[in-house]
């Protein structure tokens, strides 16, 4: 790990297929996106490369604008996105989404990459790591529910 990335993980109960899915299905995604307490206001969404989800996250009294815009969906497997507020937002963020099967289920990692070290740390001081895993205990929840009714 170096001075501008942060990795969350975690073992879902569920295929690479299905948590993908949750990735890239318009309807989906805005569901469980987000840590706890907050939801997705969507304005626009179009997930293919080149396309960009544009939305507001809102919770606590509080709205943050967000912008992801998708450079590679590769099924199943991978998942890359710029992640920023505004247009002409200097300091986009990097985030790596990879699935890989392990046991049961799936092993998802995330790797996000800030533009410069102090970045990071305003995100660390703001709680990224914790609200990060309350959003990946979010997309758990979802697919293993599913995982659950079609089993």
């Amino acid at each position: 790990m170096d001075d501008r990335t942060l990795t969350l993980t975690r073992h879902l109960r569920a295929s690479p297929a299905q948590v993908y899915a949750a990735w890239t299905d318009p309807e989906v995604l805005p569901r469980w996106f987000g840590p706890e307490g907050f939801a997705c206001r969507t304005h626009a969404i179009d997930i293919h490369v080149g396309g960009e989800w544009r939305f507001d996250m809102t919770g606590h009294g509080m709205t943050f604008p967000n912008r992801h815009r998708w450079t590679e969906l590769t099924p199943h497997s991978r998942i890359v996105f710029l992640m920023d507020g505004l247009e002409g937002e200097v300091d986009a963020k990097e985030v790596v989404v990879t699935l890989a099967p392990e046991g049961e289920g799936t092993r998802l990692t995330q790797v996000m990459t800030f533009a410069t070290p102090e970045s990071l740390k305003v995100a660390e001081s703001y709680g990224a790591p914790e609200r990060g895993q309350e959003t990946l205990a979010k997309l758990a929840a979802l697919v293993e529910r599913q995982t659950a009714s079609a089993g």
